[in-house]
């Protein structure tokens, strides 16, 4: 049962990945929460249903505002430790990665850096050096980062602000599908 699940989840994630056909390798990454339709009371105390939102994070290029990935979790995991992973996944294919600074990590940093990946990530200021770190950033690149929720806005004013779906596995399907969505919708809208 796992191996197929995982089966399907390559496979849909390689439908969002090939519905962003134009990418120029400068990504944004930020996350937002959906809703989880809200069940019944019966069917929340049954099955333990506590959680009303699901944190998903995105993937977009800044130039053509393609989702080239998405990461989801009901867990209040810090974008800190979701950022590496969906970057580590994209790392062939990106240039430049910006995102506020709720991903400022070294080791983040670190990793990005070693695969050829520039972070467009401002520091946190701890200390002078930091101030001189943020100087020195590219600053349009770096403001492009507003594209991710750009993305998300359309995704809900379009196709919903909330999951439908009651278990996460199929929250996160749901997720990838809206993203897919957005992806054709814009391919046809913007040829």
């Amino acid at each position: 049962m796992a191996s197929s699940l995982h089966g399907f989840t390559q496979l849909v994630r390689a439908n969002l990945h090939a519905s962003a056909e134009k990418r120029t390798g400068h990504a944004a990454i930020d996350s937002t929460g959906f809703d989880r339709d809200q069940p019944s009371r019966h069917y929340a105390n049954r099955t333990n249903y506590r959680v009303r939102a699901l944190k998903v994070t995105a993937l977009v290029d800044v130039e053509t505002l393609y989702i080239t990935d998405i990461h989801s979790t009901t867990s209040k995991k810090h974008d800190a430790k979701i950022g590496p992973q969906v970057a580590r996944r994209n790392a062939d294919d990106l240039r430049s990665l910006a995102a506020d600074r709720g991903y400022d990590a070294k080791a983040f940093r670190k990793e990005l850096r070693k695969n050829g990946v520039r972070p467009l990530i401002k520091h946190r200021i701890m200390n002078p050096l930091d101030h001189a770190h943020n100087a020195r950033m590219d600053s349009d690149r770096h403001h492009q980062r507003s594209m991710s929720a750009t993305v998300f806005s359309s995704i809900k004013r379009t196709l919903g602000a909330a999951v439908r779906a009651r278990s996460w596995w199929l929250e996160f399907r749901e997720m990838l599908l809206k993203a897919t969505v957005y992806n054709l919708r814009r391919s046809v809208r913007y040829p």
